[in-house]
């Protein structure tokens, strides 16, 4: 590649110089290399998950299952039967916890109750050892 040094023509004048200085471009070129190149590692990674291999047992019976419904005053409900009140609750979810095979906790909050309720329910539920807890009746949140 060559350069003009700026040499004068004939009458006295400067000649235009009509190259492009290529400087800045390649700069900005490496810029955007070395930016894909931090890039493309980042983008690659994968979340390693530990999934069963074989398929599980079938169970034999079906789980119990235990319908705790928290009504929009804060009542607590235990298979339709009002309990009267958080150690009431206890008691029946650590019976509940000492069985054999744990029941199903089915939690069925009013679309109408504060939420500090539902999660007491929950917290002590978890507190005292059941895992198998879940929220049913979603569809009513639905506007």
């Amino acid at each position: 590649m060559g350069m003009n040094v700026g040499s004068t023509s004939s009458s006295g004048d400067p000649e235009v110089m009509v190259d492009i200085n290529t400087t800045p471009l390649i700069d900005v070129m490496l810029v955007l290399l070395i930016m894909l190149i931090i890039t493309i590692p980042i983008q690659t990674h994968a979340v390693k998950l530990n999934m069963p291999v074989n398929t599980p047992p079938q169970q034999t019976t079906p789980p119990e299952v235990v319908t705790i419904e928290v009504d929009f005053d804060g009542t607590i409900l235990w298979n339709g039967q009002a309990l009267a009140g958080k150690p009431d609750l206890e008691a029946h979810l650590r019976s509940a916890a000492a069985s054999a095979v744990q029941p199903e906790i089915h939690l069925r909050p009013n679309k109408l109750v504060k939420y500090k309720y539902v999660a007491m329910v929950m917290a002590a539920a978890q507190r005292i050892g059941l895992t198998k807890i879940g929220i049913i009746g979603n569809e009513q949140f639905i506007n």
